[in-house]
Order: C-alpha cells, then structure tokens, then sequence
C-alpha cells in the first residue's frame, strides 16, 4: 500500500486531477490513462495530466473537487482500477444516539468520535460518523459529521466507500432498522461494513473449542447449567464465574466459591456499585437467590487461580486489530488487577490498571511471557476471525495466566472498551488502536474496488 499524499483544490474549472509525476509517468508508460475519477460512491468523468510544479501532492480542480463534494483537503490514497481512479477512501462510522447539539452531537460519547476521526490525517482518508436519519437514500448521499479545527462540521458528501459499525450497544443492533440499514449498504451497494455485530460468548467458545489450536485456551464451560455441571465444577477448581451469555463490561458476573474444607458456598458479585459477599449454606439456595429466574443464557465457566499481586488475581486485555495490509497485529497490552473483594478486574469495580512490562516486572516473569500472551491473542483472533461471518477488524481479548504459567482465554469482545488507555503510560497503544480500524477501513476500500470477486461472493 502506498503511503497517503495530500490532495489540494485548485480554482481552475478544466475538469483534471493532477498527479505526481510519477504517477503519470506510469500511465504513459502502460499506454492507458484514467478516465473517470471517484469519491465515495460518486464517479465523474475527469481527465489527468503530470502536476505544473511538480509536487508529491495530488491537485483537483475545483469542479470536480465541487461535483464530487469533497469535504476538505487532506492527506489521501488513490487506487486505480478499469481506468476510474479512486480518491480517498471515504470512510464512515455508522452509530446511533445523536442529540441536536452541535457541540455535543452524540451526547457523552462525542469525544470519543472526536478522538477516533482525529487519525484520519495520520492514515489518509476521509472519515465521518452518521446515523440511520441522516442517509438521503434517493440521492445516494449522508449528510454526515466530521471533526476538523473548527469543531464539529456538518457535510453532505456520497455514499462511502467503507462502513465501520459502532452501534453502541446490541440492544440498538437488534433493532430491524438497523440490520436493514447493514443489508442495503452490503447488498445494494457493495460497501464492506466491518465489525458487523457484538459476539455471542458462546457462539465464540463452540467455535474455537473445535480448533486445535485455540481448544486448549478455554476453561470448561456450559451454557445452561444443571446443577450437577456446577457441582462437578466446583469439585474440581473450587469456583465457578456465572456470565450472561450475551453480557458485556462485566455486569452480571457472579463468581461461586466452594472451598474443600469449608461446608459454605460463597458468591461475589457487584450489587448496587458495591462488591458483595454472601453466604451460603447450600448450591441449591445460592443458585435460587441469585438467580431467581433460572440459569437460561448462562455460561458456566471454570474458575482459574491466576496470578497475582499483592494477593489480588490479575488478568490482561488485549487488543488486536487488522492493519493496512489486512493482517493482524497486536494494538494495546495492559494488566488489570482486581479491586479488593471484586468478581472481576473492571475499572468500576475498582480495578486497577498496569502495562504489562510494570507488571512483569513486579512478579518477575520475564519478557518471553509476553511474547507467548502476544502469540496467542493473535492465534485467537485469526481463529475468530476464520469462524465468525462479516468483516472483523478488531478485537479486544480477556486473557488470564494460571500458577503453572497457561494462558487462558475468557471472553473475546467485538467492540471492546477503552478504559485501560486512561493509564498514561499507554497513550501510544491508544493511538495506535485508534489508527488501525481506519487503516483497515483503507485496506477494505481497495479490496472492493479492485479485487471485489473476493469480498462480495459467496
């Protein structure tokens, strides 16, 4: 992939994209010149010529630059293919709760998008978010936001080239509004749209249970459990963590402990933003007071005595993403160590966050550990990846290791969160996980564009 240059409006009106000279050098050396130029899902016809000073820059005249509605100049790729050359990509993040403040147009989530579009520079591109009302199907246009020095702009610009799904939660997913929307984008108008839903964790667990090389990184589980399963469970690892099936930020998690030596069953779980304990002197009443409405959508998991510091379990998250070229690599690595009495390592449960290498450090495993978690988050993500229908684009993996050094995996999410970069040590991994939807958002656009028979054929 070529590295992105920057495009320049020029206020002559003779229909022409200028290119480095290079570039043209190259059409006249092939006998075959470009004959029409596109944006988005917008195409005119427009000839080409050598740039007058001779630049490394692309220079579009202004009709063009007005009949293609290109937004603001900026560093961009150019692809070609069947004589159509295609700048750009234009790339947008399809999400929901917008609210009528131009200030604030998605509400708390505003500066997150702010920060997500603020790498379109970096990677090259055009990059915007929209929701459902503001697609014009019958002109093929979004009147959509993008994030410049000004603050927040409003732009009509053309159907893209790349749709990034950030639905917020899978809630709104569900809705048939939104799945018609994907469809129509997908079928009618051939446009990837990556990170197409949340993951199911068991759907993801039979997946790569039935691979050899991820089956021996998950702990025993079962949806819908029986009492006997439970048992069986706890008998052997001495706890047992409940999950929704369909759960996210760690809410709902219960852990269940059964100690040999004890007649007790213990369960943690968070309760009105606080971490309980309770008691109990039989499975069968913990499981009827906690979960009242019976363990339908509930995986029960194997419990793992991870590591740990300063006695608190410590797991890691990390995140993967494909890149530029279309192939994985690891975006952010980071420890989280359970707040005192918590069931989980979250944040808000008064988790604590460490990169790798402070942790590391702290319990003396070497380097090679985090090669091996490294290794494995991307052997993971390849197998989900290979399994999972759509185009996946990122990941964010909970991976804990045991006392005898074996890694594990926990749950796999499709949009994960963010709170590990507050850690001011990972600003870096934050941008990088920032640029790589985008650069992959780039690799998609050319895919489509010139190899199509690959992404939209069954």
């Amino acid at each position: 992939m070529t590295k992105p240059l920057y495009v320049r409006k020029y206020q002559h009106d003779n229909n022409t994209l200028y290119v480095p000279e290079h570039t043209f050098r190259n059409w006249l050396k092939n006998k075959s010149f470009p004959t029409q130029l596109s944006f988005g899902s917008m195409t005119i016809p427009c000839r080409v010529a050598p740039h007058p000073d001779k630049k490394n820059e692309y220079m579009l005249t202004s009709d063009c630059w007005e009949k293609l509605s290109i937004p603001h100049e900026g560093y961009i790729h150019l692809f070609e293919h069947n004589r159509t050359v295609t700048i750009g990509p234009l790339v947008g993040i399809f999400t929901a709760g917008f609210t009528n403040s131009t200030l604030r147009p998605i509400g708390d989530r505003s500066l997150f998008f702010a920060k997500l579009l603020s790498v379109e520079q970096k990677v090259g591109a055009f990059y915007f978010i929209f929701g459902s009302h503001h697609i014009n199907w019958e002109s093929g246009t979004i009147n959509g936001f993008f994030h410049t020095k000004k603050g927040w702009e409003r732009c009509e610009v053309p159907f893209p080239n790349v749709v990034y799904d950030r639905l917020p939660n899978r809630r709104t997913e569900s809705l048939p509004t939104y799945q018609k929307i994907k469809e129509r984008f997908v079928n009618d108008y051939l446009i990837p749209w990556f990170n197409p839903g949340f993951f199911n964790k068991w759907e993801i667990y039979k997946q790569l249970r039935t691979d050899e090389h991820t089956s021996e990184h998950l702990p025993e589980s079962y949806l819908n459990p029986t009492i006997e399963q439970i048992e069986a469970l706890l008998e052997e690892h001495q706890h047992v963590y409940f999950k929704p099936a369909g759960g996210s930020l760690g809410l709902g998690i219960h852990q269940v402990i059964k100690l040999k030596d004890d007649p007790f069953y213990y369960c943690r779980f968070r309760d009105h933003q606080k971490n309980r304990l309770r008691r109990y002197s039989s499975l069968k009443r913990l499981l009827k007071k906690q979960f009242p409405t019976g363990l339908t959508n509930i995986i029960a998991q194997q419990g793992i005595h991870l590591l740990k510091v300063e006695n608190k379990p410590v797991d890691f998250r990390i995140h993967t993403n494909k890149n530029i070229d279309g192939k994985w690599q690891i975006s952010a690595i980071a420890a989280k160590v359970a707040g005192p009495g918590s069931v989980t390592t979250h944040i808000k449960s008064g988790g604590e966050i460490k990169t790798s290498h402070e942790l590391f450090e702290e319990m003396g495993i070497g380097k090679e550990k985090i090669e091996h978690l490294k290794d494995t988050a991307i052997t993971l993500s390849k197998a989900i990846d290979h399994k999972i229908a759509g185009n996946i684009g990122e990941i964010g993996l909970d991976l804990g290791i045991d006392k005898n050094e074996k890694i594990w995996m926990f749950e796999a999410n499709s949009k994960p969160g963010r709170t590990i970069f507050s850690h001011t040590k990972l600003r870096y991994d934050d941008l990088i996980s920032r640029c790589l939807p985008l650069a992959y958002a780039v690799y998609l656009s050319k895919q489509s564009l010139t190899r199509p028979e690959l992404m939209f054929t069954t």
